[in-house]
């Protein structure tokens, strides 16, 4: 099978969506909060399953790659359908949402207003999962460590709220 120029650009631009999504979440809460995140997530006072700052951009890269991936494996089937814009709308939602957790988290240190919104995220993101099982099995089934990860994620950002009050 040969791959066209413009099929492997979609992909990678599809994969650096999410990522540059990240990136710029990042460097604004870092803006806002004054410090480096990796310096922030250090002074807090986390418990004791909260893994060291290394591990995520590690996870992170890896989650946003398979993001990008599902992207691209959904937008493949075609924009014009209704099912490809009704799931579409799911991934663009919980992106934004995603952008918007480390700022909240991070940048302005509204730790339970980030709960609620990694809590919201679960639920679309599993939307979301279910809009592409029924369009492409693969673009769901790689979204699962993403879900598993923000569970782990809301527990533990549970926890430094309660904590660090």
């Amino acid at each position: 099978m040969i791959i066209s120029i413009k099929e492997i650009r979609n992909f990678l631009i599809s994969i650096l969506i999410p990522i540059l999504v990240g990136y710029c979440s990042s460097a604004i809460a870092n803006i806002l909060a004054g410090i480096n995140i990796s310096t922030y997530y250090s002074q807090l006072i986390k418990p004791g399953f909260a893994p060291p700052s290394y591990i995520f951009p590690i996870v992170w890269i890896i989650l946003y790659t398979l993001m990008g991936v599902s992207l691209y494996k959904i937008m493949r089937k075609g924009s014009d359908l209704y099912k490809v814009r009704d799931a579409m709308f799911y991934y663009w939602l919980q992106l934004f949402l995603n952008f918007i957790w480390s700022i909240l988290f991070f940048g302005l240190d509204l730790r339970f207003t980030s709960l609620a919104v990694i809590l919201i995220m679960i639920v679309i993101v599993s939307i979301m999962v279910y809009k592409f099982y029924k369009l492409d099995k693969l673009a769901a089934y790689i979204n699962i460590p993403y879900i598993i990860w923000l569970f782990y994620a809301a527990f533990l950002n549970y926890f430094i709220w309660v904590i660090n009050r």
